[in-house]
């Protein structure tokens, strides 16, 4: 059996110890996540690993012909071929097996003496080729390249033409084919879309060797992962059981470690306390140093706990109120000058949905987020935002617009609503700048730094329709966890891309999905937009699509033509002065009649809306789409709403007619 362990591991930078006598075992069918706060060195725990660091004392064993494949966080560039030739640099150790197959058998030509033992060996390593799997490396390639997003144009084009991310593909896709025994993968999702991660996901899920890797993406790891092993202060702790299993009983820990840490620091405190009164009278000069050695002792042995479960909750400014509808999209188009990507797109947002946008990349997401925002204003067609709406938007590039020679902290501040000043330091610490980290200079912080400044600044300006470009980039679990609070608490809309599944899942109420030049609405929660592409995909539901003009864009364009025909109306009942008195009060009359059936038309609208709503919902629901007689029960109510709203509309437009 493969295998690679640690045995009383230890590894200290200057004064830190980073392993205090680690010892580890991966083996074939080991499925580990290795978890930590950031600088608890995960990753130096990898490299070693690896065998590309060498610990300070212990011992790193692993077994003969163990194939190891580590892939790193960031920083691998490749160049000088195709993809598809350096995807085939994968299987060097297979090349390698060629050669000496190939000697031995020229070997064997020319030392007769010795044919029956090089026979041996040549049969050996002929298997050994054959088990491996090298004559099917070209369908493996294939596989793992189209998994992970590449497309097989990608494959003739030359390495050093794809970007940084796809860079990191590339080395994530070697080091899946290269037939490893162990992975070591640090942030392995880190620039994968959601469909390569899904495609990740089940390829470890039937991987036969062992694994450990590093991420933040929660659903990712309890998909994947059967133990979780944390570091913390040099020490490493083994959890059995998925990640959520691992955070659940880290959690009762901590509870008891929070209570030890309290006390510990009340005692610390009396002790200071009472050393700074009496250190200097000569009277109690015995007893401060009686103090002073016990307060040494307690400091030597000072409980400490992870940032990483230390739960930060906070409130962002209140969102100014809107109407009910946020956005209106109609035709709207955008093209880079080849085919559209955005083609004649029509939809209406409504205030307090929460509308993750789906779909491939090269799908148009970031560019249809640019023009809800406005911030891409060369398309054709019509963003109309409702009344009151004011937008905040967060993209990657949002980053190089921080900077400046202040510090972190003195930012901050500078930019907080006056209640929330107090809490600077908490929000900060919620998004990864802790300790005299708040002290750091603007101009030296990496871009991933910068982006999460900006995320910060801009969930602290009062708007009410925030508008999210992979907003959890650069953030850890607990830091998005805090981010996730926050947004589902938030009174205004969201509209937001994101690659965590697990952050979609808890935050979605509506999906759009893109493909170049298409779309498709679904009105309702991630799991029920997943479980329509799974039915479809297994031809166990027909394609559905819901167009964006039914349902909330109906409901929108009703609303906006209220709002004109209101407007006119008021406009008219200024002129009305001018009639005689006698007939101003006759017309008076008719139209307080005719407002009253407009008004009990628009409540009977808004009924039998929300009665489509509660009948789209409940289709929604497994346990009716999957059965057929109740999916079509439903679907006829859904038809008959759609008859009567459209009647009612019809008597609705008539009355707003009369009253001119």
């Amino acid at each position: 059996m493969a295998f690679v362990q640690f045995s009383k591991v230890s590894l200290a930078f200057g004064d830190r110890d980073i392993l205090k006598d680690v010892s580890v075992n991966l083996q074939t069918g080991t499925k580990a996540a290795l978890t930590g706060s950031n600088g608890a060195g995960k990753s130096t725990l990898i490299k070693i690993m690896a065998g590309l660091v060498e610990p300070d004392s212990g011992e790193r064993v692993a077994q003969k012909d163990t194939r190891i494949a580590y892939l790193p966080q960031s920083g691998l560039v490749h160049h000088g071929c195709s993809l598809k030739e350096e995807a085939d640099k994968a299987f060097q150790w297979g090349y390698e097996i060629q050669e000496k197959i190939d000697e031995i058998g020229e070997r064997m030509k020319h030392s007769p003496d010795q044919a029956d033992s090089l026979a041996v060996e040549h049969s050996e390593l002929l298997s050994k080729l054959e088990d491996s799997g090298w004559y099917r490396r070209d369908a493996l390639s294939e596989s793992i390249l189209l998994g992970l997003g590449f497309s097989r144009e990608d494959f003739a084009k030359q390495t050093e033409e794809f970007s940084g991310g796809w860079q990191m593909r590339i080395a994530l896709a070697k080091a899946l084919m290269c037939g490893p025994d162990i992975l070591l993968l640090d942030e392995p999702t880190n620039y994968l879309d959601i469909e390569a991660r899904n495609w990740l996901e089940k390829f470890l899920s039937d991987f036969k060797g062992g694994f450990l890797l590093v991420s933040h993406d929660r659903y990712f790891l309890d998909h994947t992962v059967d133990v979780v092993y944390e570091l913390f202060g040099g020490d490493l702790k083994r959890y059995p059981g998925n990640f959520s299993h691992y955070e659940l009983v880290r959690q009762t820990e901590l509870e008891s470690l929070i209570k030890a840490y309290e006390q510990q620091q009340e005692e610390i405190h009396h002790l200071e306390d009472f050393i700074r009164r009496f250190g200097y009278k000569a009277t109690k000069a015995a007893q401060a140093q009686e103090r002073q050695k016990m307060l040494d002792r307690l400091l030597e042995n000072k409980i400490e706990i992870p940032e990483s479960l230390k739960k930060i909750h906070f409130s962002f400014p209140p969102a100014p109120h809107s109407g009910q509808l946020v956005a209106t999209l109609t035709g709207v188009t955008k093209s880079y000058g080849g085919p559209n990507v955005i083609n004649g797109l029509d939809f209406v947002l409504e205030k307090g949905e929460r509308l993750v946008v789906a779909g491939r990349n090269g799908a148009g997401k970031s560019t249809l987020l640019r023009i809800i925002a406005g911030v891409d204003k060369d398309f054709s067609g019509e963003v109309k935002l409702g009344a009151g709406v004011s937008v905040g938007y967060f993209s990657q590039d949002s980053a190089e617009k921080i900077s400046g020679s202040e510090s972190i902290i003195e930012r901050l501040e500078s930019k907080c609503p006056l209640d929330l000043i107090p809490k600077a330091r908490d929000m900060l610490a919620a998004f990864l700048f802790r300790g005299d980290d708040v002290f750091k200079s603007i101009d030296v912080l990496s871009g991933g730094e910068k982006s999460r400044i900006a995320l910060l600044e801009l969930l602290l300006r009062p708007v009410n329709l925030l508008v999210l470009d992979e907003p959890t980039n650069h953030l850890d679990m607990h830091s998005k966890d805090v981010l996730l609070d926050a947004l589902k608490d938030f009174g205004g809309t969201v509209v937001f891309v994101s690659h965590d599944r697990g952050f979609i899942e808890d935050l979605a109420t509506r999906v759009l999905e893109l493909h170049p030049g298409s779309h498709r609405n679904f009105p309702g929660d991630y799991r029920y937009y997943m479980q329509r592409l799974e039915d479809e995909a297994n031809g166990t539901v027909g394609e559905f699509s819901f167009s964006s003009q039914t349902g909330g864009a109906t409901s929108g364009k009703v609303q906006e033509k209220r709002a004109e025909q209101k407007n006119q109306a008021a406009t008219e009942n200024a002129s009305a002065g001018k009639l005689a008195w006698e007939e101003q009060k006759k017309l008076s009359a008719e139209r307080r009649k005719i407002e009253k059936e407009v008004e009990r038309l628009e409540n009977q609208i808004a009924q039998a809306e929300e009665k489509k709503k509660e009948l789209e919902n409940r289709l929604s629901n497994p346990e009716v789409y999957s059965d057929g007689e109740k999916s079509r029960a439903v679907q006829r109510e859904i038809s008959e709403t759609d008859s009567e709203l459209e009647k009612l509309n019809a008597a609705w437009e008539e009355a707003c007619e009369k009253l001119g």
